[in-house]
């Protein structure tokens, strides 16, 4: 779906999305009734996040190609780099219920609140974003209080690599 309706400016950030910057690309947005449902989903995982060492909880809900809401928190381990970030745990219950494709993405951390920057995907997780999701897929901050700014895909993984730079291959050969 294109999104067409303003934003309103006073709740973003100054790299918030603006359709007229992102020319030539579909931006997804989802409607107010899917994301008020991924709102709840990421702030109820949220709840359930395994954070004892960093106290910092994250929750995500994926929208995928069929309407259906996946959520998933974080979880840390003692062995640091074995955690699991929140976005990878909603993309992993999205791919275990059978979902293909992720057209939206909301994340809830703790960002947002006294003048601090609103909790987005690590880079990691953007690229496992963009494995599922097209540039123009929505990805929306929040925290316990507010929704804050939404960004596309492209604008927190510019010029990336995804899967359709290997169709492309895997076509020439």
């Amino acid at each position: 779906m294109k999104w067409s309706a303003r934003f309103d400016r006073s709740r973003q950030g100054a790299g918030a999305l603006n359709p007229a910057k992102v020319q030539g690309m579909s931006t997804q947005l989802p409607t107010p009734t899917q994301q008020q449902a991924l709102l709840l989903a990421a702030r109820a995982a949220q709840l359930k996040a395994y954070a004892p060492y960093s106290r910092y909880q994250v929750g995500a809900a994926v929208l995928d190609d069929q309407g259906r809401i996946h959520a998933g928190c974080n979880m840390e381990n003692a062995a640091y780099p074995e955690g699991l970030c929140a976005e990878a745990a909603a993309l992993a219950a999205m791919v275990l219920a059978g979902g293909k494709r992720a057209h939206a993405v909301l994340v809830v951390g703790q960002g947002g609140k006294n003048n601090s920057e609103w909790t987005t995907p690590c880079g990691g997780c953007r690229q496992k974003l963009r494995e599922f999701g097209a540039p123009g897929m929505s990805v929306v901050c929040a925290n316990d209080l507010h929704i804050g700014p939404s960004y596309t895909l492209a604008q927190l993984l510019p010029e990336s690599f995804g899967p359709d730079h290997l169709n492309t291959l895997n076509d020439a050969l």
